[in-house]
């Protein structure tokens, strides 16, 4: 038990130090310092230029260590800042506990400089749970709480702001406690699931990211082999659930209704695992959910649940789920699915065709690199030419927001220090958050930064053929060179122009000691995103 009075600050830190939280991540105002001054040595607090970076490197640092990031934001215009990956975060069901600043209590109804009115509404609906708590005593109790809620499946960003003067106040502290986490399914629900995967001929498995959240991707592997199941991942998956060189593995679902219709209603049977019934981008006709293809679904988001079309939905988190259902399949006397066969390898040419530049990069990555990828345009030949090993090897943003890859890169590679993390960023999502690549040279992550420079959006250019429209401004991006932005910011960098170039810079950024960008000129051709169905 816990007993003695000590400060709001001590009470935090000791909070901090109880949940497992070795670094804080944050951009200091002065409605901080208080918090801020004489920072401990045991936790380390992690420096971000501009919000949206810090949101992001606490994203990927949370991803990779499963474990609340811990953020310190600036009031008011520091949360706005911040808002976009706040999103992401919530959309990527990643653990984050934010504070805020506030100014004082004793001026707050004189609206000083650098209030925030209505603190507590400004990041909702993206937060699990907001508050300014309404006595500076409460405030350890309502990160602990805002901990909890943060780390419960689905997890998700949290909110607390918290008022100048507090710190200093007296309370009592706060001892750490253990909640479970883990959701197990109904047994009835898994029994029939079990039996429609042994009476129907054609199932397919639909895998999405909350497999590889829960780490359980080998089991996944498991009940895939045994149901002799088509694999194929759900639409925007975040992450890689299914190791995507797996005899079994049939490929990418896209998010038009129309094109995911014709995949899957080739099958009698679809089983959704860890993700929602479907995430679509563009309308059309959803055919899947006409009532001849039998759904279920395992989720740990009642939310996803209630909004599924047709079928039935477990609730349950994964690994519970999965292994009960492992348990029931019986062993079938049937061939297993052969998925799809890899394409052959692009040929060089200049300019750098984006295929050939991933296919070198698939060769050349090591086995326990992992891969952060936010370039939209390219993700369909990421697909064919750059398949993820599985388990803890890919991750991007779910909510389609640009900003995040870089950061979370970062974190991730603060998070994962023994391995190579690879950041597959385009030219105009670098540069929403760039301030991050001063964060990694400082620390000298092991970093490699691949820009795909087409010199524009391409996602958008690709959408501006799909909508059949023309002359749309703000799509080219020129005169950007990131060599000389990274370099500015300490870190080694080069420019490729020419496919005979590619491998060895490739093969010398991925050694480097540090962080190391390579900044590749691509042809500016981007394939449909969504082509229209005749």
């Amino acid at each position: 038990m816990v007993t003695g009075s000590v400060t709001v600050k001590q009470a935090t830190l000791d909070l901090l130090r109880a949940f497992g939280i070795k670094k804080v991540f944050g951009n200091p105002g002065s409605t901080e310092l208080p918090f801020l001054s004489d920072w401990p040595d045991d936790i380390d607090y992690v420096l971000g230029l501009q919000e949206a970076a810090v949101i992001g490197m606490a994203d990927g640092y949370a991803q990779a260590t499963r474990n609340a990031g811990f953020v310190n934001l600036h009031s008011a215009a520091g949360v706005g800042n911040a808002l976009g990956n706040v999103y992401t975060a919530h959309r990527n069901q990643t653990p984050l506990v934010i504070i805020a600043g506030q100014q004082a209590r004793s001026i707050l109804p004189l609206q000083p400089f650098l209030y925030a009115e209505r603190a507590s509404e400004f990041p909702r609906p993206y937060v699990k749970y907001s508050i300014e708590p309404a006595r500076a005593e409460d405030v350890p109790a309502a990160i602990a709480h805002a901990y909890y809620v943060a780390m419960q499946p689905p997890c998700g960003p949290t909110f607390v702001s918290v008022p100048i003067d507090d710190w200093a106040h007296q309370t009592q502290p706060i001892e750490a406690r253990n909640i479970s986490r883990e959701l197990g399914p109904d047994p009835e629900a898994v029994q029939a699931l079990a039996t429609a995967l042994t009476d129907n001929k054609r199932p397919a498995l639909v895998v999405g990211p909350s497999i590889d959240r829960a780490q359980a991707v080998d089991l996944m592997v498991q009940v895939a082999e045994k149901a002799k199941a088509a694999v194929w991942v759900s639409p925007f998956s975040s992450r890689c659930s299914f190791p995507e060189r797996h005899s079994q593995f049939a490929g990418f679902l896209n998010a038009s209704p129309a094109q995911l219709s014709d995949v899957l209603c080739q099958y009698d049977l679809v089983v959704v695992i860890g993700a929602p019934v479907f995430t679509f981008h563009v309308e059309g006709d959803a055919e899947i959910f006409d009532g001849y293809t039998r759904i279920f679904q395992i989720t740990d988001d009642p939310a996803a649940a209630a909004v599924t079309p047709s079928g039935t939905s477990i609730i349950a988190t994964m690994k519970p789920a999965l292994t009960m259902l492992l348990a029931l399949l019986p062993e079938l006397d049937c061939e297993a699915f052969q998925g799809r066969t890899l394409p052959p390898p692009p040929k060089a040419a200049d300019p750098i065709p984006v295929d050939f530049l991933l296919h070198t990069l698939s060769t050349l990555m090591p086995d326990s690199a992992v891969l952060v990828e936010e370039a939209p345009s390219h993700r369909p030949l990421m697909h064919k030419y750059l398949p993820m090993r599985g388990q803890d090897s890919f991750y991007t943003m779910a909510s389609g927001g640009l900003g995040y890859g870089l950061p979370a890169s970062v974190g991730i590679a603060l998070g994962r220090p023994d391995i190579r993390t690879v950041c597959l960023i385009g030219d105009g999502s670098a540069m929403y958050s760039i301030q991050a690549l001063w964060t990694a040279a400082r620390r000298k992550l092991p970093l490699t930064v691949i820009v795909l420079n087409n010199a524009g959006y391409g996602a958008m250019r690709s959408f501006s053929q799909v909508m059949q429209v023309r002359n749309v401004p703000g799509l080219e991006l020129p005169g950007i060179d990131f060599v000389s932005i990274a370099q500015g910011m300490g870190c080694d960098a080069v420019r490729v122009e020419k496919a005979s170039e590619l491998a060895p810079a490739l093969l010398r950024a991925l050694g480097h000691d540090g962080v190391s960008l390579v900044e590749v000129i691509v042809e500016s051709s981007v394939p449909l995103l969504y082509e229209k169905k005749e």
